[in-house]
């Protein structure tokens, strides 16, 4: 594949170039390939976890009632007879109040299953963030490949909770555009309050993480140098498929991510090569706004996405994308048009 990509033209910082030299000696490729990959189930990518007590937990729907649930092996336990009525509905509320609830859901991994995973409908880990902080061109190489300057600082902007899909829901492909882009990136879902958080204890805020795909619609982010209209049309930010709790994974910063486009690799990365690494992220955003548990950071996507390939790719109806995660999971969506309101009342 012949590099277009147009070469850097601004000038970075000491501090950011040494990030990024350090990042170019690991040994797993940044370049966008189109090999053909094993596609996967959620269950597919399991956790390296370090520490026995780490768990993944999901939210869901089953037969109409909103739940959370632990995953152990292939199905799931309802968590409700551990946590009560009330915090089993909604994540935000179990990760506020830790002592009671995350040791209670610990003890729930080794239980045997309520029901498969595939009886539910998986939801967004979390469903209705406070916040969806997101950074963009984190990685040199998706920096790089687009042609934007290099920034000392991270690159925000921020989704609305209304966007955010779970695994195996479509994405919706807009009636406004046809230019739908995948970027796979890891998510940091937030478990403590913090405001103005020093960099060495920035990972003491998180409650874990999981996958995420930023879908964006390019003509409508390139419309003015902000990105909030392409990254907020409706059903385009697939956030799961479950959450890995910090434990399990011992640095954020060694991951390897792919996403996978009908089975084919289109993205490889490894968070190791973000500009800006997740305990900076954390620090840099709690000096202007505090974070709070449920609240979600996307870290950025790495090289390879559809809209700087030649020819460009770009998403239609039964494509199905999927972001794969080391130690984290498999997030996988299809792709679908969106219907009209006339359409819909046919």
């Amino acid at each position: 594949m012949t590099d277009r990509r147009p070469r850097h033209k601004g000038s970075i910082s000491n501090k950011v170039a040494d990030r990024v030299l350090r990042s170019a000696s690991r040994s797993w490729t940044t370049e966008p390939s189109r090999r053909r990959a094993r596609s996967c189930r959620p269950v597919d990518s399991r956790v390296r976890a370090r520490d026995v007590s780490a768990v993944r937990i999901v939210s869901f729907v089953r037969d109409g009632h909103p739940g959370i649930g632990v995953l152990s092996g292939d199905r799931i336990v309802d968590a409700r007879s551990a946590l009560g009525d009330g915090y089993s509905r909604d994540l935000r509320l179990v990760l506020a109040d830790p002592e009671r609830t995350l040791e209670s859901l610990r003890k729930l991994e080794d239980a045997a299953g309520d029901f498969e995973i595939d009886e539910v409908t998986l939801l967004p880990v979390v469903q209705r963030p406070e916040k969806i902080l997101c950074v963009g061109l984190n990685y040199d190489a998706h920096r790089v490949e687009t042609g934007r300057e290099a920034s000392n600082h991270p690159v925000l902007f921020t989704r609305f909770a209304s966007t955010l899909i779970g695994h195996g829901r479509p994405i919706l492909r807009p009636l406004a555009s046809a230019k739908l882009d995948y970027e796979g990136e890891l998510a940091v879902i937030i478990g403590q309050r913090g405001r103005r958080v020093p960099v060495e204890r920035a990972l003491d805020l998180v409650a874990g993480y999981t996958c995420f795909n930023d879908a964006s619609i390019r003509d409508w982010q390139r419309h003015t140098h902000q990105f909030t209209p392409g990254k907020n049309f409706p059903s385009t930010g697939a956030l799961g498929p479950w959450l890995v709790t910090r434990d399990a994974i011992a640095d954020p910063q060694a991951l390897g991510l792919r996403t996978r486009l009908n089975g084919e690799e289109v993205q490889s990365g490894h968070t190791s090569q973000m500009i800006f690494p997740v305990r900076y992220l954390i620090h840099y955003i709690t000096q202007f706004c505090e974070l709070v548990p449920g609240d979600v950071i996307a870290t950025g996507t790495p090289s390879g996405v559809g809209y700087r390939r030649s020819p460009p790719v770009y998403l239609g109806p039964g494509d199905v994308v999927e972001v794969d995660i080391e130690g984290v999971g498999c997030l996988r969506n299809p792709v679908v048009d969106e219907v009209s309101a006339e359409e819909a009342s046919r």
